[in-house]
């Protein structure tokens, strides 16, 4: 399976117009830079990371895969962020809705991730796409253990 996180971003922002978002082309690149040879895009969004729906200059490419979730951030003038979630840091998930725009919380054991200024219609298939491939995940993980 090709990974071509900037036509996913492209496609999302299609079925989503109402999603904030810049730069997707640089956030990208950096997400394909640390994509690991065994790992595929199953679901990809962009969103603004932080708890205000003012902070509109903050966005992220964010990419599910089949091990992991990754959300980069290319800087403006030099250098970028990028945060991976395996599925043993991961806690929960908590998406809410409100007046213009929706919010996806990601609980995980060492921070609290708040990703804002999404569009509404989005919020059903960003929450699918993040619990399903969790629960496949952690699933491997309670069978390694219960082996030892």
């Amino acid at each position: 399976m090709e990974n071509n996180t900037y036509a996913k971003l492209m496609d999302f922002k299609k079925r989503n117009g109402g999603t904030i978002s810049w730069r997707l082309k640089a956030h990208a690149k950096v997400i394909d830079k640390h994509l690991n040879p065994d790992e595929n895009i199953e679901f990809a969004f962009c969103a603004q990371k932080g708890l205000s729906s003012l902070e509109i200059f903050n966005t992220y490419a964010v990419v599910v895969t089949n091990k992991r979730i990754i959300l980069a951030q290319k800087r403006v003038l030099f250098g970028y962020l990028l945060v991976s979630i395996t599925p043993d840091m991961f806690n929960d998930l908590t998406v809410s809705s409100g007046i213009i725009w929706a919010k996806v919380i990601i609980d995980t054991v060492k921070e609290v991730i708040t990703l804002s200024n999404i569009s509404k219609s989005a919020i059903d298939e960003i929450e699918t796409a993040i619990t399903e491939m969790m629960m496949r995940e952690k699933k491997k993980y309670v069978k390694v253990e219960k082996n030892y």
